[in-house]
């Protein structure tokens, strides 16, 4: 087959959707390409809004993403067992196990064996820990709002209506999920 290459150097982060979609429809008759768009840039509209949320927000705390997920789960949850630490971060137990570790040593959360199940672990912030992560939050928010500042009200509902029914479809064909 004969392709023609673009000139690699004008891709870039958005227009390598295009190429793609093109490129990939080109060589394999069934791609769907309006499905392929879908999800190409909701991954890459994701991908920028946790990585801005990161870089702006909580690497200047010292936190990753998942840190700040986990600090954001036990605050709005606890005391919480680990586990379900764990479901509502979307992340792995050896994840939550590892990070929970390094944010008791930093002083933001304390463990306590679960009274119902003496193998459990109930985490809950500190006091250092709650006004880490309700400061932490109140910025993240604050970014929240830039980036929902350029849709109406209207469109965010309207948003994240679409994004509720796209995954409440996911389970109908047993999608994959971290739990």
């Amino acid at each position: 087959m004969n392709h023609e290459h673009p000139d690699n150097e004008d891709l870039h982060f958005w227009s390598f959707i295009d190429h793609a979609i093109s490129r990939a429809s080109s060589e394999l008759p069934g791609v769907d390409p309006l499905a392929m768009r879908l999800v190409l840039t909701l991954h890459r509209a994701a991908n920028m809004l946790v990585y801005d949320l990161e870089s702006t927000v909580h690497r200047p705390r010292g936190w990753s993403w998942p840190g700040f997920r986990v600090l954001f789960a036990i605050w709005l949850s606890s005391p919480v067992e680990a586990k379900k630490v764990a479901e509502l971060s979307g992340m792995s137990r050896a994840a939550v196990s590892a990070l929970v570790n390094t944010l008791e040593r930093d002083g933001l959360v304390t463990k306590a064996r679960a009274p119902h199940d003496g193998r459990a672990v109930n985490l809950s912030l500190t006091e250092s820990g709650l006004h880490a992560i309700t400061t932490a939050f109140q910025a993240h928010n604050e970014r929240e709002q830039e980036w929902a500042g350029s849709l109406s009200a209207d469109e965010q509902r309207t948003l994240i209506a679409l994004l509720e029914k796209l995954t409440t479809h996911s389970l109908q064909f047993e999608v994959k999920q971290r739990m």
